[in-house]
């Protein structure tokens, strides 16, 4: 069990501050973040907790998983560690684009 925990279903106008006062009554918080968006700067509906150890993060889930909060029921559970990811401009590989391939080798000639 790690003491980082993956909050979501949050009011876009959730914040960090109060999302470190919602969990502080479980234990001490290191950190609380909302993730925004890059470009627009809103909230994702998503953050994450740091508590002071596992057995505070405990609490916490115990608490306030499914707890209702501004209108809205949380999901908190143990954060999974992110998974490295190619950067933008990569993705799918694959095929060979609209490029037919396939058929005899060499050139075409002709005659």
């Amino acid at each position: 069990m790690g003491s980082k925990l993956y909050v979501g279903n949050l009011s876009y106008n959730a914040t960090g501050s109060e999302l470190e006062q919602l969990f502080a009554a479980h234990g001490s918080v290191q950190s609380a973040e909302v993730i925004a968006d890059r470009d627009t700067g809103r909230s994702k509906g998503f953050g994450f907790v740091q508590m002071g150890s596992d057995t505070e993060a405990q609490a916490a889930i115990a608490a306030l998983n499914g707890k209702e909060h501004d209108g809205r029921a949380l999901t908190v559970n143990e954060a999974k560690p992110r998974e490295d990811r190619p950067r933008s401009g990569g993705g799918g590989g694959g095929g060979r684009g609209g490029f037919g391939g396939g058929g005899g080798g060499g050139k075409r000639r002709n005659f």
